[in-house]
């Protein structure tokens, strides 16, 4: 038992100093006061589209793999649909919601499952694909959408000896593309010349994820050892390794920002699911970890950069949690959460450039319901005056010009992103103070020395908007001419290909393309048939119309004749 006395002298009101206890002899209990860290996502809503703002009637993929099977950028999005055999995914203009309808054409140029899709972050009308028969695809989206099914593909990257489970875009250099295969390889492409840069084998078994540093310099990978591993990717060197998770099902990894620090999710080995941060340089042991809670789908962390906000979404589950990042101990800091009664097959993730800045949207979802064939937008926004522009919630972000050339980043240099400012939506001047232009290799003793106004040229260059390459083959027309008349598919996207109302020319400097270039050229030249292509497709749109009209009075005269025969009988 307490006495009074004992009362008296350990009241908290003589620990907060309110009342004068120099008298109290006997040691006061220390007493904590939990409050709640400040932060301006701490409100943070979900906001979810309305029925006609939502993409219907789509079939949705049932592999078991786990990647998002959904794409998005600010003209398409892109979403891996169940076929009978080979693998297809399909391609709306963002624009288009509702019920597919005359939308519904897919991509259909691989033999097995499609795994993985990715935008290109600097291109939004090349979309790379890999898929259970061993390779990456790269395809050409026109602006106006798919008129017809697509099975032509501008290049094919043919290296690994399983299927191909997931790919990267570099995030700053152009044309480097990284893949990971369950023959436990990640190959670094080089797509202006269609070929390895270098290949990756030191994962001794499947590779659960991969992700890159803010500046593409660094490369973090999960495995199926229960290891984390940071490796320099031109190299391949390991710069350092530790144990993860050590739950049996898959981890993931999300580089945080430019901090040099990474999250991870997994499972315990309880079976319990959980959350760590770390340092790129020493894995020994995380920084911070904790438990999420106990539910077997596997968690995907998603970041953005600009507002140092993670989200949590597992698979088949109903809610997305979000964490601040922060710069001292314990780095990650609990928000809120979303909850929703409808499972997720799938997230894809709109880039900054495409949310509505006037709405205080900080974050978009694309969600695939895995009940039902409907994919939902969901918006997270800060509840803030709308209207006008927050520039604490959107600072400068990543603009979709590439700092580096892909020769560039192979010789050893590095570069941040190219920013752009989402209120102007132009290109700002680089982060000096981030960037880091290094040599990985030594130089050879042949090269020539660099001129002295190097670094002006550099900067120069990344200033200014470059145009992105085009991808398609040498032989495009050769095998174009040798189709036969009867294939009146391969017709229409020909001609869809050749004399679009936006042509975009591929890029001078580029060997391969010149044949290209000079058809694009040509292609000038034939508005006859550009004016004959439009005006037959008008034509065709109309027929359509009157087509649905006709089938609708077919239908209303049926229900006349009905009515009229049972007041008859």
């Amino acid at each position: 038992m307490i006495s009074d006395s004992e009362k008296e002298c350990c009241s908290p009101l003589k620990q907060l100093g309110s009342i004068d206890n120099r008298s109290c002899t006997k040691p006061a209990r220390r007493i904590f006061f939990k409050g709640v860290r400040s932060s301006k996502f701490r409100h943070v809503f979900c906001e979810p589209a309305k029925r006609d703002k939502c993409y219907e009637d789509i079939q949705i993929t049932k592999n078991a793999h786990d990647s998002q099977f959904c794409a998005v950028n600010p003209k398409f999005l892109a979403v891996v649909t169940e076929v009978a055999g080979g693998g297809a995914f399909i391609v709306i203009p963002l624009n288009s919601t509702g019920r597919l309808g005359f939308n519904g054409y897919r991509i259909t140029g691989h033999s097995g499952p499609v795994l993985d899709i990715k935008w290109n972050p600097f291109n939004d009308n090349i979309i790379a694909s890999c898929s259970a028969d061993c390779t990456i695809k790269l395809w050409h989206i026109p602006d106006d959408g798919l008129a017809l099914n697509l099975n032509d593909w501008l290049v094919e990257l043919q290296g690994h000896k399983r299927r191909v489970a997931y790919i990267e875009w570099h995030p700053t250099a152009e044309n480097i593309l990284f893949s990971a295969g369950f023959d436990h390889w990640i190959i670094v492409w080089n797509i202006e010349k269609r070929e390895a840069v270098n290949v990756i084998d030191c994962h001794p078994d499947v590779i659960h994820s991969m992700s890159l540093n803010r500046d593409g310099s660094l490369l973090a990978t999960t495995c199926k050892d229960k290891r984390l591993r940071i490796i320099e990717p031109r190299s391949g060197i390991i710069k350092s390794e530790g144990i993860c998770h050590e739950g049996p099902k898959s981890s993931k990894v999300v580089y945080l920002g430019a901090t040099g620090r990474l999250l991870t999710t997994g499972f315990s080995r309880y079976s319990d699911r959980r959350y760590a941060v770390w340092d790129e340089n020493d894995l020994s042991q995380p920084l911070f970890a904790d438990t999420i809670d106990s539910s077997s789908g596997i968690v995907f962390p998603f970041f953005d950069r600009d507002t140092n906000v993670v989200f949590l979404a597992g698979k088949g589950d109903g809610n997305i949690r979000f964490y601040e990042i922060s710069e001292e101990s314990p780095y990650i800091h609990y928000l809120n959460q979303v909850t929703s009664g409808s499972p997720q097959r799938g997230l894809g993730v709109m880039p900054k450039r495409g949310l509505r800045s006037t709405h205080c949207e900080i974050y978009r979802f694309y969600k695939l319901h895995a009940t039902k064939g409907l994919c939902e937008p969901i918006s997270m926004v800060v509840p803030r005056k709308i209207d006008q522009f927050h520039e604490d919630l959107y600072p400068d972000t990543a603009a979709s010009t590439p700092s580096l050339s892909a020769e560039d980043w192979i010789k050893g240099s590095n570069a941040p992103p190219v920013l752009m400012s989402l209120k102007t939506g132009q290109n700002v001047s680089l982060d000096i103070q981030a960037i880091k232009l290094r040599s990985s290799f030594p130089p050879k003793s042949g090269d020539p020395a660099p001129a002295p106004d190097n670094n002006k040229r550099k900067f120069q260059f990344l200033a200014t908007e470059t145009t992105p390459a085009d991808y398609r083959p040498k032989d495009f027309q050769d095998e174009k001419s040798k189709k036969t008349s009867t294939n009146e598919t391969t017709k229409f996207q020909q001609m869809q290909q050749r004399w679009s109302t936006n042509i975009e020319y591929p890029r001078r400097d580029v060997p391969y393309l010149k044949e290209v270039n000079g058809m694009a050229e040509r292609s000038l030249a034939g508005n006859d048939f550009r004016v004959a292509y439009e005006t037959q497709l008008e034509e065709v749109k109309k027929l359509r119309k009157k087509l649905a009209k006709s089938e609708q009075r077919v239908k209303e005269l049926e229900d006349q004749i009905r009515v009229m025969a049972s007041r008859l009988s």
